[in-house]
């Protein structure tokens, strides 16, 4: 004699139901049996006496019929549980059928069982019957125990077993049908088209600047990161918590440096500055920086601002006036400014210092200090020659500064290096310092007898961050003179930190007005390129032009330059380290993390959210419980602004995400085997990217973008903790591909390419 188990196309819960019948009877009643599945043919079903040809087809009726052909078995052992099988035959598969089965029919079924009976044909049919319901209630269910009871009876636990591996469950696709499934109030908040962003009463508002970039060369990967890129990240962060930020940049124009470059390229210095603008903007654009307004320091707001502070600290009594020796170059008959003179440090030894400071120790300098003094535009020796200047009283203020020093920098919890240079200077107790300079290019000193001069670049040059804002918005002042409700954070390489920690919050103090000062400095060391430095005059190292030549996407540039920010110590560009991070991190940790899980919901799922119920996956709350940890550190590490461990954070977030789908052993056999869990797995594992696509938008911008498309879901706002945003009956979009694998021989081919050979 043969069973053949339901194994026809398209089965269903009922096709498990029926097989269940047909496993656990015959293996209480008839262990003999021999069993087929027809996975082919579309026979309802069949037990069939291979002798005498005699057949059953109705599961119940052979549950019945194996029941009363055993040794002792006989009509009665079904009919004394006659009403319970008609419940069974009328009720509960009715319900099955209908998918209305639920705890409430069960009362009046599973109340009657005082013990579980493998030898009940009433039992085994309404086991079968309430399997799909009963092996997913919570141990606490009233009918757990009964449950567990029957189906820990071996020949019971055995025929589940056999059902479960030939029944291959194959649920109806849901329709796409576009529907969207989010809960509300979790986006980001964006200022309304044409509005500009203004500080808010009872809102965290958060001013932003990034170190003005000078105007007279292309920015290389160490400028990039170490000011623009930093800024936006942490801008970004900030509007994807929906603080209410504003990121202000420009570039930076006068000075020594664009008169004398404008004379190099026989131009003036506005057709310089026009020029070089543009090639910034264009730059930072395909690097996806989002400043709110990108401005210039050459402009009517930049002379009006600059003087009337420069006046306010005359009228406090913090400016005085010096004949001051300068350098002068006789071969092109011109003074010189510090930057122009190099020369050996005296503290160092370095052979090329320049006349304001020294880039391998550090130490601020005088260019008359330099030892062997030399003109950088034409290697003339430099004489000294006298002129009349303004110098502001540092000396005045440096009790006031030291006092604000102390509290903003511990307040501000500013970098170590920030600390550590802005204290160097002032160990040494602070000198007047002259803010004017023998040029044409500048804003003009607003002083009887000193109209052939101009104000300092490095007295100007940070007003710019208030000059722009102003050029950004007329209500400028409600950002910039409002101390008690924004908080101002800059960033910087370590070069520019006196400049921010002492100059200009000098010049604020001086005035006497209530500016918005410095709260958070972050700055960074060097970036070194392949073991040595950025050249634009030897051609060597990646600039901002020739990283969109390569053809790799900003997200892959943005993604390394962060994970390779330095912050405590110089770091070093790797073509090598380059690639591998795109293939073994992008490609490999998020791009595989997305990728999976989508094109397995496309195809399984037609796209749509199942309806879920996360106690169906076992791993939820340890999942749950990791995830919020790093999340936590995640803010934690934003926060401080430690933006190279955030990035490492979000992508441990996504790395686990990885480990839920392994460990959870999402496949074809989950999805058939045991849909209830898959449903589960598929909707955590949905959110958990949409989680991820928060937390590496201040990165990679981009990608973010691109996962909300393939989600069809708006910019999700980072949480402080993971939650299931989207819903069931919720249709995601068509799958993408967010990185490509990096050929490994392209680093010999750019390795050659930027080592000196580009013109």
């Amino acid at each position: 004699m043969s069973l053949q188990l339901y194994g026809s196309k398209g089965p269903t819960l009922l096709t498990l139901v029926n097989n269940l019948k047909l496993t656990i009877s015959s293996s209480v009643f008839n262990p003999q049996l021999t069993f087929k599945v027809d996975w082919d043919g579309d026979k309802n079903l069949i037990l069939q006496d291979t002798k005498s040809g005699f057949e059953l087809i109705e599961p119940n009726a052979i549950a019945k019929y194996l029941a009363a052909t055993t040794k002792e078995g006989s009509i009665d052992v079904f009919h004394k549980d006659e009403n319970l099988i008609k419940l069974e035959e009328t009720v509960l598969y009715k319900a099955i059928k209908e998918d209305k089965l639920d705890e409430a029919l069960l009362n009046s079924t599973l109340s009657a069982f005082e013990s579980a009976d493998a030898k009940s044909v009433a039992q085994i049919l309404i086991f079968a019957s309430t399997y799909p319901l009963l092996s997913k209630l919570d141990s606490d269910s009233p009918f757990s125990k009964w449950y567990k009871e029957f189906s820990s009876i071996p020949e019971v636990s055995d025929a589940i077993q056999v059902a479960l591996q030939n029944t291959k469950l194959q649920r109806p696709k849901e329709e796409n049908t576009g529907k969207v499934n989010v809960l509300p109030g979790i986006e980001v908040k964006k200022p309304a088209p044409g509005s500009t962003i203004q500080p808010k009463e009872g809102e965290r508002n958060i001013l932003i600047t990034s170190a003005l970039p000078y105007v007279n060369n292309v920015p290389h990967l160490g400028n990039i990161v170490g000011s623009v890129l930093s800024a936006d990240i942490y801008a970004r962060y900030c509007k994807q918590r929906n603080y209410n930020a504003l990121y202000i940049c420009g570039t930076d124009e006068y000075g020594t440096a664009t008169e004398t470059k404008a004379l190099e390229d026989k131009v003036t210095p506005k057709e310089l500055c026009d020029k070089y603008h543009v090639i910034h903007a264009d730059v930072y654009k395909w690097f996806q920086i989002g400043f709110d307004y990108f401005g210039r320091t050459t402009t009517p707001k930049q002379t009006e601002i600059a003087q009337e502070m420069f006046l306010k600290l005359k009228e406090n009594g913090y400016l005085e006036e010096q004949i001051m020796k300068q350098l002068y170059c006789p071969i092109h008959d011109g003074f010189l400014a510090d930057r122009y003179v190099e020369g050996e440090c005296p503290k160092c030894h370095y052979e090329d210092a320049r006349g304001d400071q020294c880039d391998k120790c550090g130490g601020l300098l005088d260019p008359f200090e330099l030892i062997n003094p030399r003109c950088k535009l034409d290697n003339g020796t430099p004489i000294p020659k006298e002129s009349n200047h303004i110098f502001i009283s540092l000396d005045k203020l440096e009790p006031e500064l030291r006092s604000w020093v102390e509290k903003a920098s511990s307040e501000g919890a500013w970098s170590k290096n920030s600390k550590t240079i802005t204290q160097s200077w002032l160990k040494e107790g602070l000198q007047p310092r002259c803010i004017t300079r023998d040029l044409v290019w500048g804003t003009p000193v607003p002083l009887e007898g000193f109209e052939k001069k101009v104000l300092y670049v490095w007295f100007d040059a940070p007003i710019g961050y208030i000059s722009i804002t102003a050029n950004y918005t007329d209500s400028w002042k409600s950002w910039w003179q409002n101390p008690e409700n924004v908080d101002l954070y800059q960033f910087m390489g370590k070069d520019n930190v006196p400049f921010h920690t002492v100059v200009f919050p000098s010049s604020e103090l001086g005035t006497k007005q209530p500016w918005t000062m410095l709260h958070h400095l972050n700055t960074t060391e060097y970036l070194q390129y392949e073991g040595g430095k950025f050249s634009k005059s030897r051609g060597v190292g990646v600039f901002g032009n020739n990283a969109q030549e390569t053809g790799i996407s900003p997200s892959v540039w943005r993604y390394y330059l962060a994970s390779i920010r330095p912050e405590s110590q110089d770091s070093q560009f790797s073509w090598l380290e380059f690639v591998t991070k795109n293939n073994s991190e992008l490609l490999a940790n998020l791009g595989n993390f997305v990728n999976r899980l989508v094109k397995f919901v496309i195809a399984k799922y037609n796209g749509v959210v199942p309806k879920y119920d996360v106690k169906n996956c076992k791993s939820h709350p340890k999942l749950i419980e990791d995830v919020n940890a790093l999340l936590k550190t995640y803010i934690n590490d934003m926060e401080t602004v430690h933006l190279r461990k955030g990035l490492e954070t979000a992508m441990l977030i996504s790395a686990r995400g990885n480990q839920f789908l392994q460990e959870n052993k999402l496949d074809n056999s989950l999805h058939n085997d045991n849909p209830d869990k898959s449903d589960a797995v598929i909707s955590i594992g949905l959110n958990l990217i949409y989680l991820v696509s928060a937390i590496i938008a201040p990165y990679i911008p981009e990608t973010t973008k691109q996962i909300e498309e393939i989600l069809r879901v708006p910019s999700l706002t980072i949480p402080d903790e993971f939650d299931l945003w989207i819903g069931e009956g919720h249709c995601i979009g068509k799958a993408q591909y967010l990185f490509k694998r990096i050929d490994e021989k392209k680093v010999d081919e750019w390795r050659a390419m930027y080592s000196g050979q580009q013109k």
